[in-house]
């Protein structure tokens, strides 16, 4: 077989995996962004009452919640602390999920728990998997090595 017959051993075009892979850090950066802002009006909910009027009485369990919800919701948008902010984020939510949720029902579709389970693993999953590239945390990384 003559050289100029000879099919190429490396395609120019690039295959669906590597373009996946190569966006993969970006959507992970976009999945943290609107997690943290639909997070965030749940606090904005809980202590300005914003877009909903549901202000708790200060020092209860669900005012703690609405400071956690607001300022995790902001560290998150930034991407700022993002695995101890997704961390503690989290554990709002399986104890949200136990305290309020699971004594309804065990099924998470009657007891309207769906929402704090897929927060609670969304923010654990960001644990592990960090901030993505468009956050601070990757800035100040770059900038200071750290």
């Amino acid at each position: 077989m003559d050289q100029r017959t000879a099919l190429p051993t490396r395609s120019f075009v690039p295959s669906r995996p590597a373009t996946i892979d190569r966006l993969a850090p970006y959507v992970l950066s976009i999945l943290r962004i609107i997690v943290a802002l639909l997070f965030l009006e749940h606090g904005l909910s809980k202590l300005f009452g914003f877009p909903s009027p549901m202000t708790p009485p200060l020092w209860t369990m669900e005012w703690f919640s609405g400071v956690i919800e607001f300022a995790g919701g902001v560290l998150l948008t930034l991407g700022l602390f993002t695995r101890p902010a997704a961390f503690i984020m989290s554990g709002e939510m399986a104890v949200g999920y136990l305290l309020f949720h699971a004594p309804r029902s065990f099924f998470p579709a009657l007891n309207g728990g769906d929402p704090a389970i897929l927060y609670c693993f969304v923010f654990l999953y960001l644990v592990f998997a960090g901030p993505g590239p468009w956050s601070l945390d990757a800035l100040w990384s770059r900038k200071w090595g750290i």
